[in-house]
């Protein structure tokens, strides 16, 4: 949404947003690429660039549509992304030099371990692996039994 809206200019940012936001508020994957079209083609007119960085954008702005309904409110923000990455800044600034490249990779890795542990026992801050499991087309994999 920020490199949409750097493409919309000062003036039209608030246009623009609402127009996209109508893509977004769709019920499923095919409305809302129909939607998101109906809306580039609506400002080709007026800004081509915009309408054509829309045009290129559509897959990936609107990839989070092909899960299920339970995941797209985690999935469409980059936040926890932006958080974990902010958190191994953090960690990575604190030791200064790393004395070789696996020591990066030994540190890093502990802390996508560790933020892998709290999504996972965080169960309404992100996806389970219970909503996870029907959307594996691998039929070897299973959750482990869970006690009451």
């Amino acid at each position: 949404m920020r490199n949409l809206l750097a493409h919309s200019g000062r003036s039209g940012r608030r246009v623009v947003s609402a127009f996209v936001a109508t893509a977004f508020a769709q019920d499923d994957a095919e409305a809302a690429h129909q939607q998101w079209r109906r809306v580039a083609d609506q400002l080709r007119p007026k800004v081509p660039k915009l309408a054509g960085f829309m045009d290129e954008a559509e897959h990936d702005v609107l990839a989070y549509m092909d899960f299920p309904l339970r995941h797209r409110a985690k999935l469409h923000s980059t936040n926890p992304l932006e958080r974990l990455n902010g958190e191994i800044k953090q960690r990575t600034e604190v030791v200064g030099i790393f004395p070789n490249e696996d020591a990066i990779v030994r540190l890093v890795g502990a802390i996508l371990l560790e933020q892998n542990d709290e999504w996972a026992v965080q169960r309404s801050r992100y996806m389970t692996l219970e909503t996870m499991a029907p959307m594996s087309d691998d039929p070897a994999v299973s959750l482990p039994a869970m006690d009451p």
